[in-house]
């Protein structure tokens, strides 16, 4: 089986049909155990699409920021977060679409192709939900290296506030060195207590 590169199809598609103002938009870190999920929206000018975009999963980490750094110069780019009290009060789902959100208001974008297969219910103009839409749009793609390098970033400033967790190596996810040191260390202020690894240790302490 063949398999397509991702393309900019979805949003000629949305630009011929009258948008004026199209973004990818994506999401990362619905997984960890701690930190917010971060969103991006990205407006790519398709005369300037750096070579190499895909989704961020399938690059390395040094190619992912050098990505970025391109894209800071030829798109435009919001990146929002919903926090580790907005997980916990709302759910993941929720707090990921917030995030998600709260990035194309940033741009006022009018049309919004989402990775995915919902469009979060508060967005505030028109989309269109693609399932693995991050292998399909360069713009979803651009976004998704955006959100994962702020993400990662962030995970790193945290690692030197809270050491021992391995953050700046695991980004939060529940891998057994972090799992490890929730036990050893206890639980931090940016871990989530809804998920059910940080949920049980306090249970336990309890």
């Amino acid at each position: 089986m063949i398999k397509h590169a991702a393309d900019f199809t979805h949003e000629l598609a949305a630009l011929s049909q009258g948008a004026a103002f199209v973004v990818g938009v994506d999401e990362v870190g619905r997984g960890p155990l701690c930190g917010p999920v971060t969103a991006a929206a990205v407006r790519l000018d398709p005369t300037r699409i750096p070579a190499g975009l895909a989704d961020s999963k399938a690059l390395t980490t040094a190619r992912r920021e050098a990505l970025f750094a391109e894209l800071q110069q030829v798109a435009q780019i919001a990146v929002a977060h919903a926090s580790v009290e907005e997980i916990d009060t709302l759910n993941i789902l929720r707090a990921s679409h917030l995030a998600m959100e709260r990035a194309v208001a940033a741009l006022s974008a009018d049309f919004a192709l989402i990775d995915g297969n919902m469009i979060p219910r508060n967005l505030s103009c028109r989309g269109l939900a693609i399932i693995k839409g991050d292998a399909k749009s360069l713009s979803i793609a651009a976004a998704s290296i955006c959100a994962k390098v702020t993400r990662d970033r962030l995970m790193v400033d945290l690692a030197q506030q809270y050491p021992g967790y391995g953050w700046e190596m695991n980004a939060g996810y529940p891998t057994k060195a972090h799992l490890s040191a929730l036990l050893n260390l206890g639980v931090t202020p940016v871990h989530r207590r809804s998920f059910k690894p940080v949920h049980n240790i306090l249970y336990q302490e309890k």
